[in-house]
C-alpha cells in the first residue's frame, strides 16, 4: 500500500507511516497520552492525517495498557477487531506480551524509545490548555503485582533542559495547566546523580502564567526529598496537590507487596505537607484483596484513610499479572476483593463529603483548566479542588468563586470577580 515500508525496511517503525491517514487510539495513564501526543507530532511532521475514529483511518496505532487483567483483555478485544487493518501496537502489552497480541493480529510492534528518539528531531506542540511532560521511564521499585516495571524497566530520568525546554513550549502554545508524569516522579534524577527539587525550581522558573501538577510519587522514593520539596510547594506555579501511592495501611501486605516503606512513612509524608499546607489535595491508590490479606489488614487500611483523609482515593481491586512475584494460585476469590472494593469506597466517600463539606461557603481563587461543554468549565483551587462554574470562560481565566456545594468527586461555585485573563 502507498504510504507504507514493509517489515524489511531500515529504520523506525514509526517514521514508516507517510502521507496517510492515522488514529491514534490511547488507553492507561498520562504517560501513555503524552506518548500518543509525541507520536501525533511525529506523523504530522511525516505528512500523516490524524483521524478520529479507525473506520476513517488508512492505519490505526493503539497504545495499550495492560495494568489489570480487564484491560488486557480489552486491548485483545480492540487489536482482534483491527487486525484486517494496518495496525500498529505501542505501550506496555507491546513490550512484554507480544506473544498475546499475536495470537489475535499481526501488527508492526513501535518500540517506546522509539517515540521518544522520533519526536526529538520534531519537538512541536499542539496547542491544549493541558500539557503532558514526561520526566523519566521506569522505576527503581521491586513490587511483587506489577507488570508496568517489567515493561517500563529500570529507572531512565530524562535530562533536565529537554524537560524544561519542552515545559516551555508547552506554555507558549496556550497550556495553562503542566502536568508532570512518570512512573515514579519523585525518583528523577536518582540515575544522574540529582533529584527531583533540582528539576522542579528549573521548572518553576519558566516564563509564563501556569500551573505545575506533580504526578505519581512512591512514598519510598519522596521521604528523603521532603526537605528540599516541601518548601517548592511554596512557589505559586505549584499546585498544593499530592499523588502518594499507600496500597494498603498493612505493614504485613506492603511487605509481601515488596513496596519498601511501611504505613507510617506515608504518614509522615502526609504530616510534613499538611504542617506547611493545610489545605493539601491528596490522593493516593489502594489494592484490596491482595493475596494473604486478611480482615485485619483491611481494617488497618480504613483506619490509615481516616488517619490521612485522602481527598481523592483510586481504588483497583488486585488483579493476577504474569511476569510477577505472585503466584496465581494465591488470587483470592473475585466476591472478597470486590467485597473489600465496596467498602473502601463507602469509607473513602464518606471521607469526600467530610473534607468538601469544609469548602462551602467559602470564597477561593481559581484558575480555568479545561471547558467540560458549553456554558460549564473546570477551575481549579492553588490546592487543585476541581469547581464547576455553569459560565462560558476561557481556559487560563482566572477569579475568585464563592463555593455553593459538592458533588463528592468536585464542587460547585459561582463566580465574584475576575482577576486576570491569560
Amino acid at each position: 500500500m502507498t504510504g507504507y515500508r514493509s517489515d524489511d525496511d531500515e529504520g523506525s517503525v514509526l517514521r514508516s507511516l507517510r502521507s496517510v491517514k492515522v488514529c491514534v487510539l490511547t488507553f492507561g495513564c498520562t504517560y501513555n497520552q503524552a506518548d500518543s501526543e509525541k507520536i501525533v507530532e511525529v506523523l504530522k511532521h511525516q505528512g500523516c492525517g490524524v483521524a478520529d475514529s479507525p473506520e476513517n483511518a488508512d492505519a490505526v496505532i493503539v497504545n495499550t495498557c495492560t495494568v489489570i487483567a480487564s484491560t488486557e483483555r480489552r486491548m485483545l478485544r480492540l487489536i482482534g477487531s483491527l487486525r484486517d487493518m494496518p495496525l500498529y501496537v505501542t505501550g506496555c502489552m507491546a513490550e512484554v506480551q507480544r506473544d498475546r497480541i499475536l495470537e489475535v493480529a499481526s501488527p508492526r510492534f513501535i518500540p517506546s524509545g522509539e517515540i521518544r528518539d522520533e519526536y526529538r528531531s520534531v519537538n512541536t506542540v499542539n496547542p491544549a490548555h493541558v500539557g503532558l511532560v514526561q520526566i523519566a521511564s521506569g522505576c527503581l521499585g521491586k513490587c511483587s503485582y506489577c507488570i508496568t516495571r517489567r515493561a517500563r524497566g529500570q529507572l531512565k530520568s530524562f535530562p533536565r533542559q529537554e524537560i524544561v525546554d519542552h515545559t516551555g513550549r508547552l506554555v507558549r502554545a496556550g497550556a495553562c495547566e503542566i502536568r508532570i508524569t512518570a512512573q515514579d516522579v519523585s525518583a528523577w534524577g536518582i540515575d544522574r546523580g540529582g533529584d527531583l527539587s533540582g528539576l522542579l525550581a528549573g521548572l518553576c522558573r519558566v516564563p509564563g502564567d501556569f500551573y505545575i501538577r506533580l504526578g505519581m510519587m512512591n512514598p519510598a522514593t519522596l521521604l528523603p526529598l521532603l526537605p528540599r520539596i516541601i518548601p517548592l510547594f511554596r512557589e505559586e506555579k505549584v499546585f498544593k496537590f499530592l499523588h502518594v501511592p499507600v496500597q494498603s495501611g498493612s505493614d504485613t501486605v506492603l511487605d509481601r507487596m515488596q513496596r519498601s516503606y511501611k504505613a507510617a512513612d506515608l504518614e509522615r509524608i502526609v504530616a510534613g505537607f499538611r504542617n506547611e499546607f493545610p489545605s493539601l489535595y491528596l490522593m493516593t491508590d489502594l489494592i484490596p484483596g491482595f493475596p494473604g490479606e486478611t480482615e485485619e489488614d483491611l481494617e488497618a487500611t480504613i483506619d490509615l484513610l481516616y488517619r490521612i483523609k485522602p481527598n481523592k482515593v483510586n481504588i483497583t481491586r488486585y488483579s493476577w499479572r504474569p511476569h510477577t512475584a505472585i503466584p496465581r494460585s494465591e488470587d483470592l476469590p473475585d466476591r472478597i476483593k470486590k467485597d473489600r472494593s465496596r467498602l473502601l469506597l463507602k469509607h473513602s466517600t464518606a471521607i469526600y463529603h467530610q473534607l468538601n463539606e469544609q469548602w462551602v461557603g467559602r470564597t477561593v481563587p481559581l484558575m480555568v483548566t479545561e471547558r467540560i461543554r458549553e456554558g460549564s468549565v473546570s477551575a481549579r483551587t492553588p490546592e487543585y479542588h476541581n469547581v464547576i462554574l455553569a459560565e462560558d470562560l476561557p481556559p487560563g481565566f482566572r477569579c475568585h468563586a464563592l463555593i455553593t456545594g459538592e458533588r463528592t468527586y468536585y464542587l460547585t461555585g459561582e463566580r465574584c470577580g475576575s482577576t486576570r485573563s491569560r
